[in-house]
């Protein structure tokens, strides 16, 4: 969709704790990096802040045909410093701190900011965070099995914050949320039809970009994005489920 979400009318009961510390933790790591502009001990030089750039995406983002293979590459860079070692389902996990560059962060944590506080408070604190992590850690498995031979770094938190999308779905479609529709019109539009829009774009631009030549290339991990929805979907439902049988509300857990 052709706009940005500003707020949900849901009237969340408690601090969303967990959202705002991962809000933190992703800018924290991307200022942190040697991505960020503002991270000059890495060196002002181009080629050495080149090959810093390099090594950080190498050593913490998830490389598809590692995942797969359990395994860690070598000899993927020319740069001094390379000689780390690498635990490769780790990434999958760190992976979703990184973001490569302020639009690829400002755009996630948008999203997280808006529909994060909802689906925490929906299912606890605890919860919320099993499934911001395991949708996060699945997409980036899903993207590798559709590119099993990749060796392009996979960073960012789309994938987990897709999950929470999914999860918002089920949980409390009834909201309606506040958004500057082609980013200048503000409008009120029904929760359910803004997520499931993103759903459908994603969905298409993946297959899309899967069928024509040299799509792929595009630098978005459409897959992860629609694999991560899938997966949220699914335990949002389940949580649900979970909920009806033992009568116990989930926003009460933490």
């Amino acid at each position: 969709m052709a706009g940005i979400p500003l707020s949900d009318d849901y009237p969340v009961r408690r601090v969303p704790a967990v959202t705002y510390l991962l809000i933190t933790a992703n800018v924290t790591v991307y200022l942190l990096s040697p991505l960020s502009g503002l991270a000059v001990w890495y060196g002002a030089d181009m080629v050495e802040r080149g090959c810093a750039m390099e090594l950080y995406l190498l050593r913490w983002a998830a490389i598809p045909v590692e995942l797969l293979s359990g395994e860690q590459l070598t000899g993927a860079t020319e740069c001094a410093g390379a000689d780390f070692t690498k635990i490769p389902w780790l990434s999958s996990i760190t992976s979703m701190y990184l973001h490569g560059d302020v639009v690829h962060l400002l755009s996630n944590m948008v999203y997280l900011f808006v529909f994060g506080p909802v689906v925490e408070d929906r299912l606890g604190r605890v919860r919320y965070l099993f499934l911001y992590t395991a949708t996060g850690v699945l997409s980036a498995y899903a993207f590798a099995m559709t590119e099993p031979g990749a060796e392009v770094p996979l960073v960012g938190a789309s994938g987990a914050i897709s999950g929470v999308l999914g999860a918002y779905l089920v949980v409390q479609y009834r909201s309606r949320v506040t958004t500057l529709v082609f980013f200048v019109i503000p409008m009120r539009l029904p929760g359910w039809a803004l997520v499931a829009t993103y759903f459908v774009l994603q969905y298409f631009l993946y297959v899309s970009t899967s069928l024509f030549p040299g799509g792929e290339e595009s630098g978005v991990a459409y897959a992860a994005h629609v694999y991560g929805f899938i997966v949220g979907t699914v335990v949002g439902l389940l949580m649900h489920r979970i909920r009806w049988r033992s009568g116990t509300r989930l926003s009460d857990v933490y």
